[in-house]
């Protein structure tokens, strides 16, 4: 560190010039020796879609062995995955065939594959799960399961037989492996009076466990059906279930509605007893988990699965949604991702659907970037019962924020500098605070040198307290983040009230 050396006549001095003074000298050696804030290195940024058309609809997405896996509805008699090192680069990585059908009755309509790596009679395999039936469309899907040869999710595969799981072999469709105490269940979609739409049925959740991946112990038993009017848009309808788990809590989320209308959606249940197959066992979340948002160009976003980020810190969902809201449940659709959050009750914040325009960065941990991403809230020094938060996009500070999600960022690396700090929503990925004609708000990432710019400030050392922080404008660096009447804003700082204004602790 260099010597600074200071001599002050003060005599003739005024008490406020020797005030500045000694301030800014304390900036300076804070800037000399402040250690640079902890975060992350994220993946490769992206844009959704992650893959689009056509094979893009009832993704699957996964992370094995430094790699990412993806499949997805084809139509067709062939099954493709996908292998990529980021998630940006899924799309355009090549489609591989590790299956081509060619069973009786299930030769074509592949729809929604899921892969779990599993522990069988062999060892741990991989076991791919599809739906599928006869060319002729869409009486005859069943629910169909190949096995890998070793523990590559490329395979090569071999068929090991189709799931018999309604009476008199029903239709059955979307399924996936949820695992309880050790146990393996099989989770599907299925009607009611296993009769159809037509004649009254309700296509709902049911579950059977497994005695080994191929081989349920019994028919499907119901665990719900849609009771909510969110869940009957077009046709009554919970489809594409698949497991979410975190903390020992155990959450099946699944789609609801007619996959043909916009209003297709996320809805979520809870296991709140201790033997999955009993219905009573599991909660209903009363509302959906995520839908569609037309001002971010997101109809119908279902159908999904969940991922870990390659540190294993974060939780991702990938979904597939349309464009506009006249697109219906075919090719159109294309394949999304995007992280989630929690919230502080221990419930899924699935947010938003995000923006194509969107600029997303990756899982963190990829391509072997280390570390977890802080997750902070700011606490204003001179009003110390307030935290900055977003509110329908303005920042302001406020005592009691709900959701309490609104007040906690990503402490993340500088859009514009490394070395700097910019501050991600939790609960909206993409979306920084930036300054915008000198006001704060939340903004996605557009990806240009004027947002990365904007959305980057330099830590300092407190201007009213050195063991707090305070944050410098990167490209207007004679200005702070302060708060003006609670707004956020950035300012230079002239008076002692305005060095409080804009100085701040990082807390959890």
């Amino acid at each position: 560190m260099p010597v600074i050396n200071v001599s002050v006549n003060v005599s003739g001095w005024s008490l406020m010039r020797l005030r500045s003074m000694l301030t800014a000298i304390v900036l300076l050696l804070a800037v000399l020796v402040a250690p640079a804030p902890a975060s992350a290195a994220p993946g490769a940024t992206f844009q959704n879609p992650v893959v689009g058309t056509p094979n893009s609809a009832d993704p699957w997405l996964g992370y094995h062995n430094g790699s990412y896996y993806y499949a997805a509805t084809t139509w067709t008699g062939r099954i493709y995955i996908r292998k990529s090192a980021t998630v940006a680069g899924l799309r355009t990585a090549a489609e591989t065939t590790v299956f081509t059908m060619s069973q009786p009755n299930a030769v074509s309509n592949m729809w929604a594959p899921s892969l779990h790596l599993l522990d069988g009679p062999n060892g741990q395999r991989w076991y791919l799960y599809y739906s599928a039936g006869p060319s002729a469309c869409c009486g005859g899907q069943r629910q169909h399961v190949l096995e890998s040869a070793g523990t590559d999710p490329m395979g090569p595969y071999t068929y090991k037989g189709a799931l018999v799981l309604m009476p008199d072999n029903g239709w059955s469709i979307d399924g996936s492996v949820l695992t309880v105490a050790g146990v393996n269940y099989f989770v599907f979609s299925a009607f009611n009076n296993n009769s159809g739409f037509e004649n009254g049925g309700l296509q709902s959740l049911f579950i059977s466990r497994l005695t080994n991946p191929w081989t349920p112990a019994a028919l499907g038993t119901i665990i719900s059906e849609p009771t909510y009017t969110w869940e009957k848009v077009g046709n009554p309808v919970n489809e594409g279930p698949y497991p979410l788990q975190r903390n020992g809590r155990t959450f099946l989320t699944y789609s609801a509605s007619y996959c043909g209308t916009p209003d297709y959606k996320i809805g979520g249940l809870e296991l709140t007893g201790t033997n999955p197959l009993v219905r009573g066992n599991w909660t209903k979340i009363a509302n959906p988990l995520f839908q569609r948002n037309d001002s971010n160009g997101a109809y119908g976003p279902a159908h999904h699965t969940f991922f870990k980020s390659p540190d294993g810190t974060e939780d991702w969902i990938v979904y597939h949604a349309n464009d506009s809201a006249s697109q219906g449940c075919g090719t159109t659709r294309t394949s999304r991702a995007q992280r989630i959050s929690w919230n502080p009750d221990g419930t899924p914040n699935l947010g938003v659907p995000v923006a194509g325009t969107t600029v997303l960065a990756g899982p963190s941990g990829e391509l072997g970037n280390p570390g977890a991403v802080t997750v902070q809230r700011l606490q204003s020094y001179n009003f110390p019962d307030r935290f900055v938060r977003h509110s329908n996009y303005a920042v302001r500070i406020d005592p009691t924020v709900t959701p309490a999600l609104d007040a906690q960022f990503r402490i993340v690396a500088g859009l514009a500098d490394s070395s700097a700090v910019s501050f991600e929503s939790v609960n909206f990925p993409g979306h920084y605070l930036r300054h915008n004609n000198y006001v704060l708000r939340l903004e996605p990432n557009t990806g240009t040198t004027t947002y990365r710019a904007d959305a980057t400030f330099r830590q300092v050392a407190g201007l009213a307290d050195t063991t707090w922080q305070s944050f410098q404008s990167y490209n207007f660096p004679d200005r702070y983040i302060r708060h003006s009447d609670y707004v956020l804003r950035i300012d230079p700082i002239t008076t002692a009230t305005a060095q409080a204004d804009a100085t701040f602790r990082r807390t959890s």
